[in-house]
């Protein structure tokens, strides 16, 4: 599996997870998905990713979106 799509799929469950914490727990968790977004379109503009890099460091070979 690529950065790429290990980026795609942390953000995919972080998503999923917020909006069951939202459902389940509070509804402040709201603002959980609200940094996800935020982070997502922060990453799309610039090619940085803080979750690209920590996956970089574990080892995932490197895809075409983060180098």
């Amino acid at each position: 599996m690529t950065l790429d799509r290990s980026v795609m799929l942390f953000a995919g469950c972080m998503v999923l997870l917020s909006v069951l914490l939202t459902h389940y727990v509070s509804a402040y968790f709201l603002w959980f998905t609200v940094f996800i977004g935020a982070n997502l379109i922060q990453s799309s503009l610039s090619g940085w990713c803080p979750a690209a890099i920590v996956f970089r460091k574990l080892g995932v070979k490197t895809g075409c979106a983060f180098r």
